[in-house]
């Protein structure tokens, strides 16, 4: 009984432990370096939402994931990255990058 006890009690820290990681408005990753220079990792906006003013983030399941180097105060649906999107996709609109 213990045992089942201990298993259920790693599930429900792994689980809280991983929905904070999101938290974060969709940051997956972060990690900063020297000064407001981080390494982030979080998902693309949806193609769907890129023409609208109201960005919605991919499901973090998704393999289409942001890699940024860059202010540790970029925002995931932020208007930098709903700029940079729009060109990326407006650069390689037949590019599947794995979602």
């Amino acid at each position: 009984m213990k045992r089942i006890n201990i298993m259920a009690s790693a599930l429900v820290l792994s689980a809280s432990l991983a929905g904070s990681a999101l938290a974060q408005d969709g940051v997956i990753m972060k990690q900063q370096f020297d000064g407001n220079y981080c390494h982030m990792k979080f998902p693309a906006i949806t193609e769907g939402s890129l023409a609208s003013n109201n960005p919605q983030l991919k499901a973090s399941s998704s393999d289409d994931v942001v890699d940024f180097y860059g202010p540790c105060d970029e925002s995931p649906s932020g208007k930098d990255q709903l700029e940079q999107q729009r060109m990326d996709e407006q650069r390689h609109p037949f590019i599947n990058y794995g979602g």
